[in-house]
């Protein structure tokens, strides 16, 4: 039986004590927050990094991405917003930690969360939405068989430039599909 939330360099785990130092930090970053959140950058207290690395309740999961070799957490994934009558749930990922970007980590966490999402939790579509500055994030969703279905134009105020806020679905059966078992 294949392991759901282990991928060949990193694993999803809950969240340790330790691990908000890291989130702080990323918080306190603000490239990282403006790829992942269309709120103005604030960096977050330790008080509400806690509280949000607690049980997010009935309709969501939140995982820690951890590296395999050294178990240091690197970002997280989340399920949210789930209906559980309709099948349908939210994903996000970030990856906090800038030196783990464009290592191919992203790609096998939401492999992992996909996984998750369609053989445990039975899901049978999820969704998500991303900013059309952030080209890395959209050839890395596309790569996991998401479809473009539409944009809210000129959503987002960045700098002085208006940005599309894009938004992406996968089905079960088209992930299916674009899934290598192994």
């Amino acid at each position: 039986m294949k392991r759901l939330l282990t991928g060949t360099r990193i694993y999803l785990s809950g969240f340790q004590e330790e691990d908000v130092t890291a989130i702080r930090e990323w918080s306190q970053n603000e490239e990282v927050q403006r790829l992942l959140d269309a709120l103005p950058h604030k960096p977050k207290a330790e008080e509400d990094i806690k509280k949000w690395m607690g049980d997010p309740g009935d309709n969501a999961y939140r995982f820690a991405i951890r590296l395999k070799d050294d178990g240091r957490i690197i970002g997280f994934v989340e399920l949210d917003g789930i209906l559980w009558t309709h099948r349908v749930g939210w994903v996000s990922i970030s990856i906090g930690d800038e030196q783990s970007w464009g290592n191919g980590y992203g790609k096998e966490a939401m492999e992992c969360l996909l996984a998750y999402a369609f053989h445990e939790l039975n899901l049978y579509r999820v969704q998500l939405t991303v900013f059309s500055y952030n080209e890395r994030a959209m050839r890395l969703y596309e790569s996991l068989g998401f479809k473009k279905e539409g944009s809210y134009r000129q959503f987002l105020q960045r700098d002085g430039d208006r940005y599309d806020m894009i938004l992406y679905g996968l089905l079960a059966d088209e992930w299916k599909g674009n899934v290598k078992e192994g």
